[in-house]
């Protein structure tokens, strides 16, 4: 598989680079965390004008779809993200955004996409129920039809950035299918229940909904139609998400190798002993598959490959499991100072054991690609 970058697409990692390097690094969070914020929408609209959302978003409604390459592009940004554990609603916006320009009406692309392209509009999408804290199939919220207008009632279970969101996407289950409907905040009949986080730059809610009644005008797309739809917006969500964990992985892997050389023990850096060496090599190799499936996975989803469906799943059984693993054997590494709240490495640990459980942990997946294969 080429995983080879363009031009372009270095030029689109450095300048994210550089741009979280000087206005969102690691010690941003921290600032974030020690207000009890975790959100600047100050910084998230000055990160829009980079281009990050408007990379689904069609040039006439303000975005650069056109020229860009969507998803491959987009997990070039989720990966630098990672490697600052930037606190953003960088995924939600982009599937939000990703699923209008490609199944919205006229009105709605007006009305919601040059909004998400800037970061004025922020955007959650209210997709499972809460029995599997964010598993990989819709389900939590029923859709009823009512005359000419239907009834949502259920709740969405942890759903990122709904407590901050403009604009909710919700999917939900009828008799004959999937629907799915764009409903402005503060909607009647809606009601967001924040919860405590182990990740301290994510907000996670429930959403419930209590007999909301809406009208066909905001249906995105064919009522009782929507499974494709869906599948490619979670295909969306897993390609950005396991982009994201591995640079959370990458960044974490590699302050940890500065510490077991600078480190020293019996006269001689820690990590010159054959025990640590072993787990490094260990380490470094799922690491590298951890990249290898992101970006298949990626790479996969923009080009609409048949199985595109299966190089998700494996990339998020995969990035799921190793991230908190690699990361937990990384606070071993660095002794009392690991587990201190001073150091970095926690908020590394919080972003990859939360990205493990959301959407699909890794045996939700293999789960999931048993059906695919047919088992």
């Amino acid at each position: 598989m080429d995983v080879t970058l363009d031009e372009d697409q270095l030029m689109l990692q450095d300048m994210t680079r550089r741009f979280l390097e000087d206005r969102s690094p690691i010690g941003a969070l921290r600032k974030l965390a020690d207000s009890g914020s975790s959100l600047d929408r100050g910084i998230w609209r000055e990160a829009s004008e980079l281009g990050w959302v408007a990379l689904f978003v069609p040039e006439a409604n303000g975005g650069i779809a056109e020229s860009a390459q969507g998803v491959i592009d987009a997990a070039i940004v989720a990966e630098e993200l990672g490697r600052v554990v930037f606190s953003g609603p960088f995924l939600s916006s982009c599937v939000v955004a990703d699923a209008i320009a490609r199944a919205g009406s006229e009105a709605q692309r007006d009305g919601w996409l040059p909004g998400l392209a800037s970061g004025d509009t922020l955007a959650a999408w209210c997709f499972a129920g809460t029995e599997a804290k964010g598993g990989a199939e819709a389900g939590g919220v029923t859709l009823t039809t009512d005359g000419g207008g239907f009834v949502l009632d259920g709740l969405a279970g942890y759903v990122e950035e709904a407590e901050a969101a403009d604009l909710l996407l919700v999917t939900a289950r009828g008799e004959s299918g999937v629907g799915q409907f764009l409903l402005p905040a503060g909607f009647p009949g809606i009601t967001v229940e924040p919860l405590e986080a182990i990740d301290l730059g994510r907000r996670l809610a429930h959403v419930r909904f209590a007999g909301v009644r809406v009208g066909p005008e905001a249906l995105l797309g064919a009522v009782d139609g929507a499974e494709q739809q869906v599948e490619r917006q979670l295909q969306v969500a897993l390609a950005l998400q396991c982009a994201e964990t591995v640079g959370v992985i990458d960044r974490a892997f590699e302050f940890t190798l500065e510490w077991v050389n600078q480190r020293y023990a019996f006269g001689r850096p820690i990590g010159s002993f054959q025990a640590l060496k072993h787990r490094l090599a260990d380490h470094a190799a799922q690491l590298e598959g951890a990249k290898a499936a992101a970006a298949h996975a990626a790479r996969s989803v923009q080009t609409g490959a048949p199985d595109a469906a299966i190089a998700v799943s494996v990339a998020k059984s995969h990035c799921g499991r190793f991230a908190t693993e690699i990361i937990r054997d990384c606070v071993q590494m660095h002794g009392g100072i690991g587990v201190t709240w001073e150091h970095d490495i926690h908020f590394y640990l919080r972003r990859a054991v939360s990205n493990e459980a959301l959407w699909g942990s890794p045996a939700a997946h293999h789960e999931r690609l048993c059906r695919l294969a047919g088992l």
